[in-house]
């Protein structure tokens, strides 16, 4: 995997950038406890102040502001229309009392001006001298203002805001829609970004965007709930982290798994720290200092998301031979009567299906574009609009690179894979690669997905194998924090499902080969893959 740099950083600017968080407290304190009077007065209901530890933290931060409003009111069993961004702030729904904030919080900010945290200033002039971007996402609608009165509007690349958001109909936090988009304006993809975050929901978006790295900064004393929701390390302020430290975090690798099995013999609990593994000051995710066995067993059921390719099959010299063997499948038949189970395969959904053959499990084709299991099925209604690319791309490889003696055109519904393993690599690979990746850009839908020996195109969205586990678990109404997740898998395109699951599940590369990872453990593999199935059944 080519994760062994990073190009950009996006910054959340409440309590990161600025030292709004406190004006903001103020504000909707000031427009909540206006509001719970009006009650008093006019409905005769107790009156209980609005305070920043019980109410603000919890409903309000970090959350788009009418979220907030009703985040808020739903916790004291309050319920008003939420109306419409337009309502003046004299009315009594969600969106009046969002404006009514939104117009002290504006007097405030007009009136005291806002400071910075002067660190975090210095990390982002860091980070631009050494060539890494920087960009900022932030909820607030005013977040264009507070960044001109702060005097740091000219050291982001990109900006998403409040404003920005409403416009795009992008999904708030605990979605990533914001970063992802800031990322992608300043020319790169999540997996190649950093997070950094002060809330939960935001530290919460960031893994749910699958960046390769999330900084909670534990600004009110959240150390704890930052990690337990995201974040791969919370620091208390960003006068602890530099470029190097964020470089050397890319450039992690994945532990042996069964040398950190705790019955292993000479096998010791790997208690490294933060500042031994990268630099960093600050405290390091729990889980990368598990044991092996603690990642299945935790007091928590396992639910096991696997790759098909390279992990319950060897990687053969072309698709149609990579046939599961009966053992394996005799395995996983075992492993899927005693925990639920889920195939997310870059192949086509009915292809790897029909080679797997275990029945009542979940099956996730064209890397998660299409999924059908038990009462449940979906595809990706963007991938369907790309059938036509798709089958335009398939002819022309055909006519076009056809006659190159090895190279095989799996023809896939949402996607084409060009496969050069069995390819003379000096001769023909660089007329592959210019051929693919010239007809795709005709495309502006598509996109080209480097993997083992193969160039695949397939729809540009922001749709993946992280995304598709999400899917089944909300499909399944499964809670992260009920089960232990697993994902195994041995690809370039595995590592969006190890970002996905990181720190709220444990990924498993399946790889001979010493390279960074996303994934916690490694095994060699798929024979080690089987080993681990009986391994955990036995022990249960």
């Amino acid at each position: 995997m080519e994760n062994n740099m990073f190009d950009v950083v996006v910054f959340d600017m409440d309590g990161v950038i600025t030292r709004t968080a406190l004006v903001h407290g103020k504000a909707w304190k000031a427009c909540f406890d206006e509001y719970l009077r009006l009650r008093e007065k006019r409905d005769n209901e107790p009156f209980r102040e609005f305070t920043h530890e019980n109410d603000y933290l919890p409903y309000v931060d970090g959350k788009p502001r009418y979220e907030g409003v009703k985040s808020f009111l739903g916790s004291r069993g309050i319920k008003i229309p939420y109306g419409e961004p337009s309502d003046g702030p004299d009315k009594e729904t969600a969106c009046g009392l969002g404006n009514r904030k939104n117009e002290i919080f504006v007097e405030i900010l007009e009136r005291d001006g806002v400071g910075v945290y002067e660190s975090t200033i210095e990390l982002i002039k860091e980070l631009n001298a050494a060539g890494i971007k920087t960009g900022v996402a932030s909820s607030s609608k005013n977040c264009e203002l507070i960044l001109k009165k702060a005097g740091v509007q000219g050291l982001f690349g990109s900006r998403v805001d409040g404003v920005i958001s409403a416009r795009l109909s992008l999904k708030g936090k605990p979605e990533g829609d914001i970063f992802v988009r800031a990322a992608r304006e300043l020319g790169a993809e999540p997996a190649r970004s950093v997070v950094v975050e002060d809330a939960v929901s935001g530290v919460q978006a960031g893994r749910n965007g699958g960046f390769g790295m999330v900084i909670g900064v534990a600004r009110e004393n959240n150390t704890d709930d930052l990690l337990s929701n995201g974040a791969d390390v919370a620091v208390k302020d960003l006068e602890e982290i530099g470029v190097d430290c964020i470089r050397k975090w890319f450039m992690r690798e994945p532990r042996p798994l069964f040398a950190c099995w705790s019955d292993a013999a000479g096998a010791p609990y790997d208690g490294r720290t933060c500042r031994d593994t990268c630099g960093i000051g600050g405290v390091l995710n729990p889980v990368y200092t598990r044991t092996a066995d603690k990642a299945f067993f935790s007091g928590k059921e396992p639910v096991f998301f696997l790759d098909y390719d390279g992990t319950l099959t060897p990687i053969v010299d072309r698709p149609d031979m990579a046939v599961v063997s009966g053992d394996m499948k005799a395995t996983v038949e075992a492993l899927a009567k005693r925990y639920k189970v889920a195939v997310v395969s870059g192949r086509f959904r009915e292809d790897v299906e029909g080679l797997l053959g275990v029945k009542g499990i979940f099956y996730a084709g064209s890397h998660g574009l299409d999924i059908s299991g038990p009462g449940f099925s979906m595809v990706e209604k963007r991938a369907r609009e790309a059938v036509p690319a798709v089958d335009e791309l398939i002819r022309v490889f055909k006519d076009r690179l056809g006659g190159i003696e090895g190279l095989i055109v799996e023809e896939k519904k949402f996607s084409v894979a060009v496969h050069y393993r069995l390819v003379d690599e000096g001769a023909h690979l660089a007329r592959i690669r210019e051929v693919v990746y010239a007809e795709a850009a005709k495309y502006p839908t598509m996109k080209v997905m480097d993997g083992k020996k193969v160039f695949e195109v397939l729809p540009d969205i922001d749709w993946d194998k992280g995304k598709a586990i999400r899917w089944i678990m909300n499909a399944l109404d499964i809670p992260w924090n009920g089960v232990s997740v697993i994902y195994i898998g041995d690809d370039v395109t595995d590592e969006y499902a190890f970002r996905s699951i990181r720190t709220r599940g444990t990924g498993i590369l399946v790889s001979t080969e010493s390279r960074p990872s996303c994934s916690d453990f490694k095994v060699g593999t798929p024979e080690d893959v089987k080993v681990l199935f009986r391994k955990v059944l036995e022990d249960v």
